[in-house]
């Protein structure tokens, strides 16, 4: 039973961290345009092409 007294405090430190990196992604506009990488890899370039 005691060693619920040092693994909650963990688990709770660790849950905020996660949650303070996904805030600080959030912030810096990680997630502004999800969709514009997923069809940007689907342009093909003309100039890539090999003839």
């Amino acid at each position: 039973m005691g060693i619920i007294l040092i693994l909650a405090p963990i688990s709770m430190a660790l849950g905020l961290a996660g949650l303070g990196a996904f805030w600080w992604t959030l912030r810096s506009g990680q997630y502004d345009d999800p969709a514009g990488d997923a069809a940007r890899i689907l342009i093909d370039d003309a100039d890539n092409q090999i003839s």
